[in-house]
């Protein structure tokens, strides 16, 4: 009894320091954004454009991001980013959503194996995940993956590696810019959207953040804009 006391006692301690050293941190201001085509002001007299925006924040929260011309671009972006990993880790098997643009780029890959939506319960054996987005969200960095619209969603979250490609056209300032573009589109909105904002995060009760629990460590993004 007296461990389970002493052990209560110092998660309660650590909390109560966490929340200390947390209530010190002035909250930043970001000023409104209200339409999609507007360029943002986002510090002094400096306006950037909802892509490069998206960059900034994806790269501020863990994330990579390239900005290519065309698809053919797009393919060696994808190229150097399998390579990069190589240097890392063995990069051997990669699994692809059944969007035709995906298995177009990454035709030709120098890996032992690429796969068009593998059983689920194969998936955690990949190395990385390659998939479309139907929007994005420039103010917070963050991919938006419809179901419906294309089998990505477990591609997505499996692999330890997600690589997403984005068209600069489906880029929003905001969330809810991004949901009305989504409308705008004449079909049924998806019943699952995914958001995916950086690499996937997780704390415990003690506040500790661990990366890639729940989700791929690292996220690259290619934009084709």
């Amino acid at each position: 009894m007296d461990l389970m006391r002493d052990a209560r006692q110092e998660i309660m301690h650590s909390i109560r320091v966490h929340l200390a050293e947390s209530a010190r941190i002035a909250p930043a201001h970001a000023e409104t954004v209200f339409a999609r085509t507007e360029k943002v002001k986002v510090s002094g007299d400096a306006h950037i454009s909802p892509v490069k925006m998206f960059c900034e924040q994806l790269e501020s929260v863990g994330g990579h991001c390239m900005i290519v011309p065309d698809e053919l671009e797009a393919g060696r972006a994808l190229t150097q980013i399998i390579s990069e990993l190589q240097s890392r880790v063995p990069v051997k098997r990669i699994a692809l959503s059944d969007a035709p643009l995906v298995a177009e780029l990454t035709r030709g890959l120098p890996v032992e194996e690429l796969q068009i939506c593998p059983p689920v319960s194969e998936l955690f054996s990949y190395d990385v995940g390659v998939t479309m987005a139907q929007a994005a969200i420039a103010e917070t960095g963050t991919l938006v993956l419809e179901s419906e619209k294309e089998r990505h969603r477990l591609v997505s979250l499996l692999p330890p590696v997600h690589v997403g490609i984005v068209r600069s056209d489906d880029i929003c300032l905001t969330i809810g810019d991004a949901l009305k573009q989504l409308r705008g589109r004449g079909e049924e909105m998806s019943r699952a959207i995914t958001f995916i904002t950086g690499p996937s995060r997780t704390a415990d009760i003690e506040l500790t953040l661990t990366v890639g629990v729940h989700g791929p460590k690292e996220l690259y993004v290619i934009v084709l804009d």
